[in-house]
């Protein structure tokens, strides 16, 4: 996963400004002191800072610590203030289901607060069985962690050789990535996505002699359906490549062509998109 180290930081946040979502002076500079803490006190190989998501009463600063694989091995956690962070549970499936039938509408900004869903089971067998109203309920913490996963899931954008797979199966940063060229950074084909793969399981052995296991080994942006789910332009004088996510409105990736320098932000309400299809 690569979103912002502090090196980064106030590039990507100056990219986002636009849109009116930014971060105060205070907030950076104690984001600059608490994430080095962070990853002191949690033992992490580094720590990046995610984005933030917007609550009625608060707002979410996400973070996330990376251990040895950069792809795997990461822990997501939420502050409110820049200073103090909260583990996130890791999104399981069963999480994921309970979220998405169960919480509605913008986020609340408190993590206890406890979405309520009514649903109609089953007990017993044949003749015997009843229906029952059984009141699920879910706490926005979960929402959090289930949010942050799926966002990562479905738009976290790296260039194309910026990571390396090992034979054994190891994702870490490629040291000798100097960037894309400034003709590779214009074609959607080589941003990929830093989540495991789906496309790439289904293409034959001829589409995969062409490619270089070290560093073809996630799916390119350009195969994503529908196409026109992604804005690729660039800015600051035709110095910087902007990727923004039309799926989840908020994402905003960027790379500068012949430089290693590339990373991505959410700043949103955490709120999915469902109207794309409709927009195209």
């Amino acid at each position: 996963m690569c979103a912002m180290d502090s090196s980064t930081l106030y590039y990507s946040l100056d990219l986002v400004s636009g849109s009116g979502l930014t971060l105060s002076s205070e907030q950076k500079a104690a984001l600059q002191t608490s994430l080095v803490i962070l990853k002191r006190n949690n033992k992490f190989n580094r720590v990046l800072f995610w984005g933030k998501i917007l609550g009625l009463k608060g707002d979410y600063f996400i973070a996330q610590g990376v251990s040895e694989d950069e792809m795997t091995d990461k822990k997501s956690l939420y502050s409110f203030n820049c200073v103090d962070w909260h583990l996130l549970p890791p999104a399981t499936e069963a999480m994921l289901a309970e979220v998405s039938a169960t919480a509605k509408g913008r986020f609340v900004g408190d993590p206890s607060h406890e979405y309520e869903h009514t649903e109609i089971r089953r007990q017993g067998e044949g003749d015997e069985a009843v229906e029952e109203e059984v009141v699920v309920k879910v706490k926005e913490e979960k929402r959090l962690a289930s949010t942050v996963h799926t966002i990562d899931k479905e738009v976290s954008v790296v260039p194309r050789g910026a990571f390396i797979k090992s034979p054994h199966g190891l994702v870490q940063t490629n040291r000798s990535f100097e960037g894309l060229s400034s003709s590779e950074a214009g074609k959607l084909s080589y941003f990929l996505h830093f989540t495991e793969p789906q496309k790439l399981k289904k293409k034959s052995i001829l589409e995969l002699a062409d490619l270089n296991p070290s560093i073809d080994f996630l799916d390119p942006l350009s195969e994503d359906i529908p196409k026109g789910s992604w804005s690729l332009q660039f800015e600051r004088g035709s110095t910087v490549c902007v990727i923004r996510s039309m799926l989840w409105l908020g994402l905003t990736s960027f790379h500068v062509p012949m430089t290693p320098q590339h990373g991505y932000i959410y700043m949103g309400d955490g709120l999915k998109n469902l109207d794309l299809p409709f927009m195209l």
